[in-house]
């Protein structure tokens, strides 16, 4: 396949993360988690006692921010302005501030350059929420991976539960909240891109939806 970006859109626990990084790797592509930027973001507000709705305070605080991935040993790690916050990112508390922060316009335009700028090379697989809709519009490839919502609230109740006491019932309504907060904000709002092709996760392992992915894209190839 020639040199190519790779979208994988989608909601919370369908599965997203795993599946990048696996279809990253079969192909030899950079792994790019665009969620964690804004996980980035909103650990730099709450580190900073910033208000997530006060622009003024988020534009000067981004124009102070350089994020770069690495790759190490332990994988992709995330630096920002030098320091390494890749184990600071998946607290509950994080993740539902980074779900306000990423409806700011002015914290999207900052990232949406920074993703382009990682995209410029091609050869990366970009997993998020906007990549195929907004970011890479004119993206070679574009996948929309989706689960029931009950599905995907025990998959991120399991992979929290040895970090967290939250019960299930408080996970999927964290789940269902920020579904809805991502599917109903003004700015780029979650959905697939016309173009993406959707594939629902609930009964297949990731592997599976790796093969998947991997047989359109060597269709596509052909084409």
């Amino acid at each position: 396949m020639k040199k190519s970006v790779v979208t994988i859109d989608g909601p919370a626990g369908a599965g997203k993360t795993t599946v990048s990084r696996m279809l990253a790797d079969r192909l030899g592509y950079r792994y790019i988690d665009t969620g964690a930027l804004y996980r980035v973001i909103a650990l730099a507000v709450h580190e900073g006692g910033i208000d997530s709705k006060d622009d003024a305070a988020l534009e000067k605080m981004c124009a102070a921010l350089s994020l770069r991935y690495v790759l190490t040993e332990k994988g992709p790690r995330l630096l920002s302005n030098g320091r390494d916050v890749t184990d600071r990112l998946r607290t509950p508390e994080i993740t539902m501030l980074a779900s306000a922060v990423s409806a700011r316009p002015v914290v999207r335009r900052f990232l949406m350059g920074v993703q382009r700028e990682m995209g410029r090379e091609k050869e990366a697989v970009f997993e998020g929420r906007d990549m195929g809709t907004v970011v890479f519009p004119d993206a070679d490839v574009k996948f929309y991976l989706e689960a029931p919502g009950k599905i995907r609230a025990m998959r991120r109740f399991l992979e929290l539960r040895p970090k967290t006491k939250l019960t299930f019932e408080e996970v999927e309504r964290d789940l269902l909240r920020r579904d809805r907060n991502d599917s109903t904000r003004a700015e780029a709002p979650l959905k697939p891109a016309v173009d993406a092709i959707r594939i629902d996760s609930a009964d297949l392992a990731p592997t599976e939806v790796v093969a998947v992915m991997l047989g359109h894209i060597e269709k596509m190839a052909e084409n």
